[in-house]
């Protein structure tokens, strides 16, 4: 069995700034991350951050990212990639597979970091190859250099859904058209602004009915909707695509949380199965704590705020 002071679980902005604020209190840390790279969603933040210079406006992701990551070396973080951790219990310790051999750590203090998974929703032809979630056609574009899609209709209007529109353009896609079942626009106005400036359409009170193929994505029917989230006969409207972008939503990664026995609750305004915990962000098990969207989903400022 393998000792540390502090364990983290996610090299996203919570865990390694969690991380970095731990080491440089002389404590000895490491970071497992499931991923080959670490610092999670800033990696595919390619645009200007808004808000104060304490909160790193007019800086792109990447970049604060890379910063992050200088700062944890510096600091004497241990990084662990590929490392995926399957197992986290009461007595603070955790299993975790790197290769094909699973390793015992313990720690006096553990830190989930793990941050939120894209939310689906279904409709008729959902499990269609080209239906993805906005997060991974972020990934695959801004990591992998790949574009999702030719033609693609976006569903959802909040700041995941604006943003990730708009690089999509920038990547050579064509955005046919932004639906929401909402009757406003979700994200911020800089966002739909920039968007619109590129003649996309929004379709608000709308939603999908049925995307169309056989074997992957070559339409998508979308319908108006009524005050009461039902379809409007008479409003469908095609449109020629070859994938659908979900942006509906995060959900908590909580799941070693649950596993460990931490006192849970399931709170919609945090976004799902969230841990109950202290204003320090320990849980109903003392020793483990919780960092980032994994407590509640909220965004990347929130996620590097140091107050542990």
């Amino acid at each position: 069995m393998k000792r540390y002071d502090v364990i983290v679980v996610g090299a996203g902005p919570a865990g390694l700034s969690a991380a970095i604020e731990a080491a440089k209190r002389g404590l000895k840390v490491i970071v497992f991350d499931e991923n080959a790279k670490p610092d999670g969603q800033l990696f595919k933040q390619i645009h200007k951050f808004f808000g104060s210079k304490e909160h790193k406006a007019k800086i792109r992701g990447f970049k604060i990212g890379e910063d992050l990551l200088k700062e944890a070396d510096v600091a004497g973080v241990e990084v662990a990639l590929n490392a995926v951790v399957i197992g986290l219990f009461l007595d603070k310790e955790i299993t975790v597979q790197i290769e094909d051999k699973v390793i015992h750590y313990k720690g006096d203090a553990i830190i989930i970091a793990t941050g939120a998974s894209e939310n689906m929703i279904t409709f008729n032809g959902w499990t269609l190859p080209g239906v993805i979630g906005a997060g991974a056609a972020q990934t695959m574009m801004n990591l992998h250099r790949v574009r999702p899609g030719k033609k693609i209709l976006m569903l959802g209007t909040g700041n995941v859904g604006l943003v990730v529109s708009f690089q999509l353009m920038q990547a050579g896609c064509e955005v046919v058209a932004l639906v929401d079942a909402a009757p406003r626009i979700g994200g911020y106005g800089v966002h739909a602004a920039k968007v619109a400036r590129c003649g996309v359409p929004f379709y608000l009170s709308h939603t999908i009915i049925k995307a169309e193929g056989n074997d992957f994505v070559t339409g998508v029917t979308v319908g108006e909707v009524d005050g009461n989230w039902q379809i409007i006969p008479g409003t469908e409207k095609h449109f020629d695509v070859d994938t659908i972008c979900l942006a509906v939503g995060l959900s908590p990664m909580s799941q070693l949380l649950k596993m460990a026995g931490c006192t849970m609750e399931d709170n919609p305004s945090k976004g799902g199965f969230v841990p109950i915990c202290d204003q320090y962000g320990e849980t109903s098990i003392q020793g483990i704590f919780v960092s980032g969207d994994v407590s509640g989903i909220e965004e990347a400022s929130s996620a590097r705020k140091r107050d542990l």
